[in-house]
C-alpha cells in the first residue's frame, strides 16, 4: 500500500503547523513529526477506523486534529486533516466539499 496526501490535506496540516509555530517556537516542527506518524501508521491500521460522511476518521496522538481518509485500491488517500476544536459544522462543510 502507499499513502497520498491530497493538496487540500496538505494545506491543513500547513496550517496548523503555522498556528502551533505562532504558539511556541518549534512546536510547529513538532505538530509536523506528529501528524505525519500518525498518517505512516495508515499503512498498519487502514480501515479499522470509525466511518464519518464516507471517510474513515483517525485521531492524531498528540494534537487534536482527525485525518480523514478514504481507501481506494492500494491507495489510502488522505483528503482533510481537520482540527476536532472546530465547530462541528465546519467540519462537516469541510469533508463535503
Amino acid at each position: 500500500m502507499k499513502i497520498e496526501i491530497l493538496t487540500v490535506a496538505m494545506s491543513d496540516i500547513q496550517y496548523g503547523q503555522r498556528f502551533y509555530e505562532r504558539q511556541q517556537e518549534g512546536l510547529g516542527a513538532y505538530f509536523l513529526d506528529s501528524l505525519f506518524s500518525d498518517i505512516d501508521a495508515l499503512l498498519l491500521y487502514a480501515g479499522v477506523h470509525l466511518q464519518i460522511f464516507g471517510y474513515y476518521r483517525a485521531l492524531s496522538k498528540r494534537f487534536p486534529y482527525a485525518i480523514y481518509y478514504r481507501m481506494n485500491g492500494q491507495t489510502i488517500q488522505v483528503w482533510r486533516v481537520l482540527d476536532c476544536r472546530q465547530k462541528p459544522s465546519r467540519t462537516v462543510s469541510a469533508l463535503r466539499s
